[in-house]
């Protein structure tokens, strides 16, 4: 499957789950005839058992609904949780489950990290939010801070379709012979465009990096990069370098108050290179920074699934959409401008690692395995992930008073 640029698009940005999740209830609450739901976790807490009641009420209506949640991020929802929704017909699927060895989990690698909403062809739910109580605002100093794109119009039937091409009874193994699809790199949208990409481990496996590469190398005034867990690949940090050395500004926004300490770690390691080369690098300190955002000039944006890191660019199953739209960018550079301005700190010499042997070695070998860890993995098996789906609970036992009773119920039998 490939998609192309489509016209006349209606874009709402959404921040965090405060402005999110009331726009992806109401829309399925107003649904009339199919909802597909994918999502890397969805948490049995209070936003989690909100969307299982508009899903539950609309699939009770007789709206078709199917849901595709991963067998790493989602693997604790309740039998309870889950039966209600198959025993009103939802199709319920896990991608890729497996079983815990001494109690942990064991599926690591090559993860559905997509999170998308589509409702009834017309509108569609792209970004980086999953269903927990974490994306609140009122959740507490670790409220993640995260986007997404509302969307109606052409492009939400590119999405569709490639929702129904990856259900299991339309899935086609890969033919050697198929030549890799490449995004497209010649055309030149003009305004209220939109394009859906995703990553892959077949035909697609580096099309939304590609597009990063694309922008970078068409900046001409100024890039604004925030994204949660930053460790990409060499030829990506090379072209924000080689972008800021030509006179673009280039801001990258990171995580200063990580869900995972290693994220700082890892990122910082990149610090001297980027600064060097001109890059402005700000941490965002308010809270964790699960967004996956950039944008470039005055026209072109991206929101989306995917980080810049081993895992989303070379392992998971991602999606982004691509917009070209003044206004959208415009919106989405106050928002990323004033969470620099009010809640993050610039990094200076004082925050990059001391020069040493060992912090010189840590950051060569970083080097090297950012050059070379997409032919790395090229090694791990590209096995069929396993959608394995959740059987509705068998019917209960009729209750005793509702069998024919004796004619002379004193008498005992």
């Amino acid at each position: 499957m490939k998609c192309s640029w489509r016209e006349g698009n209606q874009l709402q940005l959404l921040e965090n789950g405060d402005q999110y999740y009331p726009a992806v209830f109401s829309a399925i609450e107003r649904a009339e005839q199919k909802v597909i739901l994918e999502t890397f976790i969805w948490f049995e807490d209070n936003v989690g058992w909100q969307l299982h009641e508009v899903l539950l009420k609309a699939a009770r209506r007789g709206v078709h609904i199917e849901v595709l949640l991963d067998g790493y991020g989602s693997p604790d929802l309740s039998d309870r949780f889950v039966g209600e929704l198959t025993a009103a017909g939802v199709i319920f699927r896990y991608y890729d489950p497996r079983p815990r060895l001494f109690g942990m989990r064991t599926n690591l690698f090559r993860r559905m990290h997509r999170k998308i909403v589509v409702v009834d062809g017309l509108i569609a739910f792209v970004g980086g939010i999953n269903y927990s109580a974490e994306h609140m605002s009122d959740y507490g100093p670790e409220a993640k801070q995260d986007y997404a794109v509302r969307v109606e119009g052409p492009v939400v039937q590119d999405i569709l379709r490639f929702e129904l091409q990856n259900l299991p009874e339309n899935a086609t193994a890969r033919r050697f012979w198929r030549r890799r699809h490449r995004p497209e790199e010649n055309h030149t949208p003009g305004e209220a465009q939109t394009l859906f990409v995703w990553r892959d481990n077949h035909e697609h496996r580096d099309d939304i990096e590609r597009h990063y590469l694309k922008m970078l190398a068409n900046a001409r005034r100024e890039v604004i990069i925030a994204n949660a867990y930053f460790f990409p690949g060499y030829r990506l940090l090379h072209a924000m370098r080689n972008a800021a050395r030509r006179g673009v500004t280039v801001k990258l926004v990171v995580q200063g108050e990580p869900d995972m300490p290693i994220v700082k770690v890892g990122a910082r390691l990149l610090y001297r290179y980027l600064l060097k080369g001109g890059v402005k690098i700000y941490e965002y300190q308010r809270r964790p920074l699960h967004g996956k955002v950039a944008l470039m000039d005055d026209h072109w944006a991206t929101v989306g699934s995917s980080n810049l890191d081993p895992l989303s660019l070379s392992l998971n199953l991602e999606a982004n959409l691509i917009v070209h739209d003044r206004a959208f960018n415009q919106t989405l550079r106050d928002n990323l401008n004033g969470i620099i301005e009010q809640d993050s700190k610039a990094v200076d010499s004082t925050m990059v690692p001391k020069r040493s042997w060992w912090n010189l070695g840590k950051s060569v070998l970083a080097f090297h395995f950012l050059r070379h860890f997409p032919a790395m993995v090229g090694w791990l098996p590209a096995h069929t992930p396993k959608l394995a789906q959740v059987a509705p609970p068998r019917q209960t036992a009729l209750e005793t008073q509702d069998r024919i009773e004796p004619e002379n119920p004193g008498v005992k039998p």
